[in-house]
């Protein structure tokens, strides 16, 4: 009998490294997307509704330790009125894109925790194989000290 000719090593069309790349993808793709469904009802749990801010909530608590900081009135721009802003209004555009980087790059961080895939998180800190710095302007008081 005869022996089938040998085929030469094909080359896998999926292989370790691809289906990482796909489990990544689809993992973010998750994280974004279930971040942006969550978001509203999360600002409404914690208290930031159309109605306004829920009274013994955790906004609640959150906007008084804000006006106490403030001298008795919350500050335009501060967390708590843009939060109060989204529970009122809904997430425009820029906060749907904030909200879906943030929930895709954790689900990402998730995924390579639970992987032990510390490249993971070394690779959130660099651009261009270079590390990422950012520079803290010091803060200063109405005086300029």
């Amino acid at each position: 009998m005869s022996t089938p000719p040998s085929t030469p090593n094909k080359k896998k069309l999926v292989d370790s490294r691809n289906m990482g790349l796909l489990t990544a993808a689809v993992v973010g793709t998750l994280g974004a997307g279930g971040a942006v469904v969550a978001a509203p009802f999360v600002l409404g749990a914690a208290g930031f509704t159309a109605a306004g801010i829920t009274a013994g909530s955790w906004a609640a608590g959150m906007m008084s330790a804000a006006a106490v900081a403030n001298g008795g009135a919350v500050a335009a721009g501060s967390t708590v009125a843009v939060l109060q802003s989204l529970g009122a209004a809904g997430l425009g555009t820029a906060a749907t894109a904030a909200v879906a980087s943030v929930g895709g790059a954790a689900a990402l961080a998730l995924k390579g925790a639970i992987n032990g895939d510390h490249q993971v998180f070394s690779s959130l800190t660099k651009l261009n194989g270079s590390p990422v710095t950012a520079t803290i302007p010091a803060t200063r008081d109405a005086k300029g000290r």
